[in-house]
């Protein structure tokens, strides 16, 4: 099969890595493109990327010349890991003039017309794409957005129980990586030997995304589901991996037994399609009273599930549990990578 090729855009940041790491000997996917900020322009790779991965840079990669960020690059799609300090702007840029945008930045994920997509959850949302290009005038390209990092782990294990039992409120309390801040990210005086209790901008995403991807696709656009969320954000001294506390109210009565029996059995379009980034288990549940952690546990399943412990009766809302996801892979570049398969596997790339 012929591999479409690809163009990264922030390659040199730790999303951008991601991308580069996971698409290396991908069957459907080629880089031949790798642009990152003015700086780095016309620079080898190798130069002027601090890589941070443990796997080294692919070698064929390293004496690759980085090019500007602009609609010029010999690719047929890009996956955008940019800050979204300048995502925006220049993801719209790329659709006018043609290119799929599969973007992990936040800048349009919640526009009316844009797929906020996890595909185990509403791959009926792609829809929106011919939606969205109408209204803007687009022929051949578009947008498609991934979830907030801390956002994507948290649907995956609500999804299961909306489906059985009705959610009418999700309090979520979350101890986030320093990788989700990108490098060099949080100051080594601030992140050693402390817990920091704001994150800018991400208490207002895990409020609000999660309506939308839970949401039905109705007359051209997404009808919101009708749940609250109440989020508290950290940032901890964790290199990868987000963990979350989770309590939920449930429209349905349900017992322990059956909400652990939902979330195990969930399986969506990926895992029927066979695709190639698709955890043949999206949500795994552990009984380990002290599971899960991230050093344990954040990358099963190539680091795309959600990985959930200690399900319990709670004393104001429902039930309780604890999540972990890995936010540099599903909750970033491998969501992105994922998105793009289906977008493939619907003859829509």
């Amino acid at each position: 099969m012929k591999r479409l090729r690809v163009g990264i855009l922030g390659a040199t940041g730790l999303v951008g890595q991601r991308f580069i790491q996971l698409l290396d000997e991908h069957p459907q996917f080629e880089i031949t493109a790798l642009a990152a900020s003015d700086r780095s322009e016309a620079k080898p790779f190798a130069e002027v990327c601090s890589w941070k991965l443990p796997t080294p840079i692919p070698e064929r990669f390293r004496s690759l010349n980085v090019e500007p960020c602009r609609p010029l690059l010999d690719c047929d799609l890009v996956f955008s890991g940019m800050p979204s300090s300048i995502a925006g702007e220049i993801e719209e840029e790329f659709a006018k003039a043609g290119y799929p945008v599969i973007s992990n930045s936040s800048n349009h994920r919640m526009d009316n017309d844009v797929p906020l997509l996890v595909p185990e959850i509403n791959s009926s949302h792609l829809e929106l794409i011919g939606v969205q290009k109408r209204s803007r005038k687009w022929e051949r390209g578009f947008i498609v957005t991934n979830p907030n990092c801390t956002t994507v782990a948290l649907v995956l294990a609500l999804a299961p129980l909306a489906d059985a039992f009705g959610l009418e409120a999700v309090s979520v309390v979350t101890m986030q990586a320093l990788s989700g801040a990108g490098y060099p990210g949080v100051a080594s005086l601030d992140a050693i030997d402390n817990v920091v209790p704001y994150i800018d901008g991400e208490e207002p995403k895990v409020e609000t995304e999660p309506q939308k991807i839970l949401g039905k696709f109705t007359n051209g656009l997404i009808e919101h589901a009708d749940f609250r969320v109440s989020a508290q954000c950290h940032r901890v001294n964790v290199t990868d991996g987000h963990t979350e506390a989770v309590a939920v109210k449930l429209k349905k009565k349900a017992t322990r037994e059956a909400l652990i029996e939902a979330m195990q059995q969930f399986r969506g379009e990926p895992q029927k399609l066979g695709l190639y980034s698709a955890p043949k288990r999206p949500v795994i549940v552990l009984g380990e009273n002290n599971r899960p952690q991230p050093r344990l546990d954040r990358d099963l399943e190539g680091g795309m599930a959600t990985v959930v412990g200690r399900v319990r009766e709670d004393n104001i809302l429902d039930f309780k549990f604890t999540l972990l996801g890995h936010n540099t892979i599903r909750g970033a570049a491998g969501a992105a990578i994922l998105n793009a398969e289906l977008l493939v596997a619907k003859a829509l790339l």
